[in-house]
């Protein structure tokens, strides 16, 4: 191992000790720990950032890069970490330990005022965390809007400019396909909100995320208020999900959902744990992903194009009928699938439909968008949510709680995170697309329960190579070309329309 090796092992240490930190606040920490845990991880934030921008660990990888083979993975982790450093130098460390701290009190304050559905217990949490967050854009740089820089966090190349065509296609497509598929005879869904025991949903939720990869050896499954995948190296690889008495789907397809972020890390070639291609450098995590989107591309595929597939529920709804015997004895298997299909438009991002959960996102990216920009005010924000999510969805915010206190993504400081959940659905497509073509018999193993194909083929072509190529590259490796929303676009207008029986004349 060289000096760069070396240094770039520690700073992935240090790093992976800050997710596991981050684990136990969500997952275990008593109400009294957070104080000292806000120190704790602003204390090794900024250790992690001190060490980044050491001199020696520079001029290691500069030493690195000179002694490597052009375009070899050697090669890719020493540039990365000089364009790391090189942005990184731009960010004054108090400014790192202020986002740590405020992270943490913010944190505990959304989820006491989503608690107490009172966004004004928030309020002053969220106008600190905007005011360094648009800091932290002025340091990083950008040419045309401060969002650009928060955007390049968490998607290389992505600007507000490119998000504008892409929203808007998808928008006028989405929104003409809703009102088609509302017009048609809707399923039946009242078996969905009966008493289901979380016991059995934990048990049912965690053998479906088995069967289809989950490696339970290098993984735990745990409740928090909001679900989320962490991972301490590929060897530990971390999912939660929270669990509600009266509606199945939101627990299962959860796991399912955060199983997919874990199978990509722990498909992470173990060449490159504890190195710079397996962390995150500019957002201080230990991440093993090409970008956001490229993990979102996967949770969105294992969760929807599997998942939710008839062919799964051909599989598995014995064994759910099993489990909640009284529950869904009087529900078909075909129901059952159209149930867990069914576009109904919600006021929770994590339990909508694929149809509309694009507009979820699009709305919570105009609203960041302006904040970061100074277009809106913090105490402005519930007005502007509650009036999108009526005009968008037709839909009346009863309350602050499933409104705009309803992700955890603001009070963790994730500001420009939010556009990459839908460059991970039109990636999904893509790769889907092209598993389908390599793989003849996919439909067929899949429809057999056989999961080991897809996923083998998509640690082959994604999940090995951790952060070695960028998520431009990569789509351009494994479908022949970058992102592009036609792939996805076809799917969700074959899906919903045969589901629900419209035809192609109609959408025209």
């Amino acid at each position: 191992m060289n000096e760069f090796q070396q240094q770039s092992a520690e700073i992935n240490d240090l790093l992976c000790i800050l997710n596991l930190l981050t684990w136990d606040t969500r997952t275990q920490m008593p109400p009294g720990g957070s104080q000292s845990r806000a120190q704790q991880t602003a204390t090794l934030s900024g250790l992690a950032q001190q060490r980044l921008l050491d001199p020696a660990f520079e001029h290691a990888a500069r030493a690195a890069l000179s002694a490597a083979e052009p375009a070899s993975v050697p090669a890719r982790a020493a540039q990365q970490a000089i364009s790391a450093v090189r942005a990184l130098k731009r960010v004054p460390v108090e400014l790192t330990r202020d986002l740590a701290l405020t992270k943490s009190a913010a944190q505990d304050a959304w989820a006491d005022a989503r608690a107490h559905s009172d966004f004004s217990r928030f309020a002053p949490h969220l106008t600190r965390m905007v005011d360094l967050q648009r800091r932290l854009a002025d340091a990083l740089g950008y040419d045309a809007h401060p969002y650009d820089a928060l955007l390049n966090l968490y998607e290389p190349g992505l600007t507000a400019a490119t998000l504008q065509p892409l929203f808007s296609q998808l928008r006028t497509h989405h929104l003409s396909l809703l009102r088609e598929v509302q017009a048609q005879p809707q399923p039946r869904l009242d078996f969905l909100e009966r008493d289901y025991d979380v016991a059995a949903q934990q048990i049912l939720a965690l053998e479906l995320a088995q069967a289809i990869g989950y490696d339970l050896t290098r993984g735990r499954l745990d409740a928090s208020a909001h679900p989320f995948e962490i991972s301490f190296t590929r060897e530990d690889v971390r999912i939660t999900t929270r669990y509600h008495p009266n509606f199945l789907p939101g627990a299962l397809f959860g796991v399912l959902h955060e199983a997919g972020h874990a199978m990509y890390e722990q498909g992470v070639s173990s060449e490159l744990s504890r190195s710079v291609l397996a962390s995150d450098l500019l957002g201080l995590y230990a991440v093993g992903g090409a970008s956001y989107g490229t993990h979102e591309s996967q949770s969105r595929l294992w969760e929807n194009r599997v998942g939710r597939s008839r062919a799964f529920w051909d599989q598995h709804y014995p064994r759910a009928q099993a489990l909640f015997s009284s529950q869904l004895a009087d529900v078909t298997v075909v129901e059952f699938h159209r149930a867990v299909n069914r576009v109904q438009p919600s006021l929770i991002r994590v339990e909508a439909d694929e149809l509309t959960y694009d507009l979820h996102i699009m709305l919570r990216v105009d609203i960041e968008s302006a904040l970061i920009a100074g277009d809106l005010k913090v105490q402005d924000l519930p007005e502007m949510w509650n009036a999108r999510i009526e005009s968008d969805l037709g839909l009346k915010v009863p309350d602050d709680a499933r409104g705009v206190l309803q992700d955890i993504h603001w009070s963790a400081g994730l500001f420009g995170s939010f556009p990459t959940y839908t460059v991970g659905n039109i990636m999904a497509a893509q790769f889907y697309e092209a598993a389908h073509a390599a793989l003849p018999d996919l439909e067929a193993s899949l429809a057999r329960g056989e999961y080991g194909p897809l996923r083998i083929w998509l640690t082959e072509q994604v999940y090995q190579h951790g952060r070695t190529f960028t998520p431009h590259e990569l789509l351009e490796r494994t479908t022949g070309r970058g992102l592009d929303a036609a792939p996805y676009l076809t799917y969700l207008s074959g899906k919903y329309r045969d589901l629900y029986g419209v035809t192609e004349k109609e959408t025209a």
